[in-house]
């Protein structure tokens, strides 16, 4: 009989396991990602896994919550949250902080909360970035919120967005162009008030 090794969790994936769900959605992801990564390992790490890969974003508020930072992005055309691909990188926060940096020129971020805000899985349908073909696949996101000042200047990361802005939180359902991203938004934006 041939008896089946666990599936162990990379050190890297410690923070996913740890992370308190705070509805049934949440749960049931935080369960099929950490399946993933149990199954998968460090290649999810990498953009190549056709099927999944690991992605970390993060919702940036001003000090009075009013606001939000976006970055009009090319390949999506919505204003999006900004945030990236792991690329072997197993630090999600220091991805966060390092792409919120490239895609605004935002500086001195303060997190808001003790660590992760909430986890996602999400479908990125096919589509042609740089020129080359992308299969359709899932970005398991981890997700972080940050406050920052809202005077201090900013820059358009011209190879990933077209515009950057702080959009009125109350005005994002007419701006956002990705309604399945506006209850993600939405949630993390309450969660960030509840901090």
């Amino acid at each position: 009989m041939n008896e089946q090794k666990p599936n162990i969790l990379p050190e890297w994936a410690e923070p996913i396991a740890r992370f308190c769900p705070r509805d049934r959605r949440e749960a049931r992801e935080q369960e099929m990602m950490l399946a993933l990564i149990a199954r998968e390992g460090d290649a999810l790490l990498d953009r190549n896994s056709a099927l999944a890969h690991m992605t970390a974003s993060c919702i940036i508020v001003s000090p009075d919550r009013k606001r939000t930072l976006m970055a009009y992005h090319r390949i999506y055309d919505s204003w999006a949250w900004t945030g990236g691909h792991a690329d072997g990188e197993r630090d999600f926060e220091a991805i966060v902080r390092r792409e919120a940096n490239e895609e605004t020129g935002i500086t001195g971020l303060v997190r808001i909360g003790a660590g992760i805000a909430s986890l996602e899985i999400l479908p990125v349908w096919a589509h042609v970035r740089r020129g080359a073909h992308v299969g359709s696949h899932l970005h398991l996101n981890v997700s972080y919120l940050f406050e920052a000042d809202d005077r201090l200047p900013l820059r358009v990361c011209a190879a990933e967005n077209s515009a950057v802005a702080w959009l009125d939180v109350a005005e994002l359902e007419g701006m956002v162009s990705e309604p399945q991203m506006l209850p993600v938004y939405a949630r993390l934006l309450q969660r960030a008030n509840d901090c």
